[in-house]
């Protein structure tokens, strides 16, 4: 464990992940088609994976780390994944899992209560119970408090028996009172984690930072005594003779903080992220405006105030501020509705509602926000396909894809389907003329399983019968753009487009659009 260039290595590949790769929240893993990691700075919320798994490994591995030279800053990694993307993996009732943590969602991520692959589930169930081994750790000189969680505790402490007890309601309440009962008195230095989220850092590095600078909150008394303290490696260093009784009272500043991305996550720019403590926070369909989040532009200069609500999802505090639901006319102008004032719940606590909408980053300037889609036909027509999945609801959402292999938005697939038609539909309200399609495929070669398809065709509804338009222009097949069809007008209840799937690989649909 002492070869250089292994422990070099380890910590250069830690700091790739912490300094450029992880999410505000704590998850790691950008993609799941590959499980992992992308390119520095790729961090789409919408699609990302955050695996359950990976943030148990994560919490396992800056355990280690820290283990190896008690450096905080481990500590604060592994804190966040606990709290926040660990956390988000299990249902508030422990029976449904998610397998993915998305840190955005329109609807289509729910959690489930088993999976054909099921890791996650079991290493839910064996890092909880092992979180007591996570609160303290020990050298021969020194104790070290990392985690802040009401327990009692017995440590050998060089042949003395050390008791430590917590009290605390802690993350909503920044106030820690730790009891130290030693068999016999010893002087010993107790070194308390000062979190990086109380010193003006969200994380190592500059990949986060918060949007203001708190003054250095943190107090320490000692048996009803302020004192002042030194701190090494992130951590208070009270050294003291300890006796029977002594009580060492923590007060952590529990102010609501927003946060900034470094301007190359582009899935972030113009929005923030809100915490308090060691919590991330996020805007959930429930508690908003007729069960629409993604669409708010938030009011970057209003306030942000909080309560605790024992009755809300176990008991929980919202934060409240300001935002404007946004829509788009049909002329493709972004229209502002008044402001109201919004909600936020602890990341850890969506979906225990049921599926809707959800986002942890909130956009600020209209430039990132995603305004409800114009009423158009598509929009407003009922979807279904030959693959019946939330996801079919990306197909007319109009959001425009930067290129067929986007994954920083939901599409539609028919994956692993293969050598077959398949289709999408929409039937609409009331009878339609129609004469002009487009679609936008979904391709993710050269390493996916989806390309664009051999062939595609366009049927209307005429009374029972599935009949084809009648082109104007040529079918197209095109990757990386839209493909055009202007056919002769037809008026009709529904509408379909039929997909031939190649015979080596499957298909899908960022957009269909009609008019």
């Amino acid at each position: 464990f002492n070869d250089s260039s292994y422990i070099n290595a380890i910590r250069k590949i830690l700091e790739d992940i912490v300094y450029r790769k992880i999410y505000i929240t704590g998850g790691i893993g950008a993609s799941g088609g590959n499980e992992g990691f992308q390119q520095p700075y790729f961090l789409p919320n919408m699609t990302a994976y955050c695996e359950t798994c990976a943030s148990v490994g994560n919490i396992i591995w800056n355990q280690r780390m820290f283990l190896y030279d008690g450096s905080s800053a481990y500590i604060d990694v592994l804190e966040r994944t606990l709290y926040n993307a660990f956390l988000s993996g299990v249902s508030l009732k422990g029976d449904r899992f998610f397998y993915p943590n998305p840190l955005e969602s329109f609807g289509q991520h729910n959690r489930s209560r088993w999976f054909g692959c099921a890791c996650c589930p079991p290493n839910v169930a064996r890092l909880l119970p092992s979180l007591p081994g996570y609160i303290y750790a020990k050298t021969d000189k020194s104790i070290y408090i990392n985690l802040f969680i009401e327990n009692s505790a017995h440590i050998d402490f060089n042949g003395n028996k050390v008791e430590l007890m917590q009290k605390t309601s802690f993350p909503w309440q920044g106030r820690v009172e730790i009891t130290v009962k030693p068999n016999k008195a010893e002087t010993f230095e107790l070194l308390v984690r000062i979190p990086g989220w109380a010193r003006n850092e969200v994380i190592p590095g500059n990949l986060y930072y918060f949007t203001d600078s708190i003054p250095d909150g943190v107090k320490l008394i000692l048996n009803g005594n302020n004192i002042d303290y030194k701190t090494r490696n992130g951590y208070a260093v009270i050294n003291n003779q300890w006796k029977a009784g002594d009580k060492l009272i923590v007060e952590f500043p529990m102010k609501i903080r927003k946060i900034t991305a470094d301007y190359k996550v582009e899935a972030d720019r113009g929005k923030n992220a809100v915490q308090r403590g060691p919590l991330v926070y996020c805007a959930e369909w429930p508690d908003n405006m007729k069960g629409h989040v993604l669409n708010l532009l938030f009011n970057k200069n209003a306030g942000l105030t909080s309560q605790f609500y024992p009755d809300s999802l176990n008991g929980i505090e919202i934060i409240s501020t300001r935002a404007r639901q946004t829509r788009k006319n049909m002329n493709g102008q972004i229209i502002f509705d008044e402001e109201q004032t919004v909600n936020l719940i602890p990341y850890y606590a969506w979906n225990n509602r049921g599926p809707g909408e959800m986002m942890v980053w909130l956009p600020i300037n209209e430039h990132s926000v995603h305004p409800l889609p114009a009423p158009t036909i598509a929009y407003k027509s009922k979807v279904s396909g030959s693959r019946e999945t939330s996801a079919i609801r990306a197909i007319n959402d109009q959001y425009e894809p930067l290129n067929s292999n986007d994954h920083s938005w939901p599409f539609y697939h028919w994956w692993p389907v293969t050598d077959t038609w398949e289709w999408v539909q929409y039937d609409f309200e009331k009878p339609q003329t129609i004469s002009y399609t487009k679609v936008y495929w979904f391709d993710d070669g050269p390493d996916g399983g989806c390309r664009i398809p051999e062939t595609w065709e366009l049927l209307y509804k005429s009374g029972d019968n599935w009949v084809p338009v009648k082109p104007k222009t040529a079918y197209k097949v095109i990757k990386d753009a839209w493909n055009e069809l202007e056919f002769e007008p037809v008026n009709t209840c529904a509408i379909r487009l039929r997909v031939k799937i190649g015979k080596e690989f499957s298909g899908g649909i960022h957009e269909w659009v009609i008019k």
